[in-house]
């Protein structure tokens, strides 16, 4: 199923008397590029959440926000960081002598100064926070791509109902290309029985087929059309394949492009210079669809 670059997917959930949650995001990139943040002294999560998540995304901008709260049965132990308490204490009461001001710092104020309180909690079960983050981290990206396969398979049918657009243009240069040789001889005709009838001279039909010959091998579109129908065939291969196909089908719209461009400077009808126009203007829109896709 084709799926498109960007999504996003969110779980909050409590394991074991923890809440976690964890959200997961991504848009448009060349490659696959992960970002995590993770609560401070969590960074040994970052390794397995970028191995999980590529395990499941190839291609894509990921960024993963992981919040953990304290669990309920969490020990911890506050301390009191008593020299630097009698530090501020000490320049409180110079302040009050040197400025003759009352001195009326309170518990409550001291409290809230840097660092005059440090949190001891018991070491974490590393293993084990990591096996619930992983599990809350797999929720979120259920969700994730779930949504990249909705705004992916809208994607795969913008597609074929553009290439679809295109082929008939394509049949319609290829119904058209015939007549603009046989008209191409009518004008040549034409324009030598004007210049003969001054001289009374007869024409040479052997030297106007061989001029029509080669005007129609000039022209001629039938290779370009039928790689373009090719082309567009592995399109709808892929698109009906089960993996990351955006780089493979980027690499056939820069062929279709090829094929179009070629038509173009073949052709020599005004109405066929639009239908090349068209074309391209479809191929266009195609590959700015296909920038979307993993």
């Amino acid at each position: 199923m084709v799926k498109s670059m960007t999504g996003f997917g969110r779980c909050e959930t409590v394991i074991d008397g923890r809440e976690i949650t964890v959200e997961i995001k991504s848009v448009n990139h060349r490659y696959f590029e992960f970002n995590c943040r993770t609560p401070r002294g969590y960074s040994f999560l970052d390794d397995k959440l970028k191995s999980y998540v590529n395990s499941r995304v190839s291609r894509g901008k990921v960024d993963v926000y992981v919040s953990i709260g304290a669990s309920e049965d969490t020990a911890a132990e506050v301390t009191v960081n008593h020299q630097l308490v009698s530090g501020y204490l000490n320049a409180m009461k110079e302040i009050s002598e040197t400025y003759s001001v009352p001195n009326d710092v309170t518990v409550v104020a001291l409290s809230r100064f840097p660092d005059v309180f440090t949190v001891h909690k018991a070491p974490e079960d590393e293993e084990k926070l990591t096996a619930d983050v992983l599990a809350a981290l797999a929720q979120a990206t259920d969700a994730f791509v779930a949504m990249r396969e909705t705004e992916g398979e809208k994607l795969r049918e913008d597609i074929l109902s553009r290439a679809e657009t295109i082929l008939g243009i394509v049949g319609e240069i290829e119904e058209r290309s015939p007549q603009t040789v046989k008209e191409y001889e009518e004008r040549l005709l034409e324009r030598i029985r004007q210049t003969l009838d001054a001289f009374s001279a007869e024409i040479d039909e052997q030297r106007v087929l061989t001029e029509v010959a080669v005007f129609a091998d000039k022209v001629a579109v039938a290779e370009e059309t039928v790689r373009l129908r090719s082309h567009f065939e592995q399109l709808r291969s892929f698109l009906n394949r089960d993996e990351p196909v955006g780089r493979k089908i980027d690499f056939i719209i820069q062929e279709m492009n090829r094929e179009a461009n070629t038509i173009g400077s073949k052709v020599q009808d005004a109405v066929l210079a639009h239908k090349v126009v068209d074309i391209k203007s479809e191929i266009e829109k195609i590959r700015e669809q296909v920038q979307n896709i993993e």
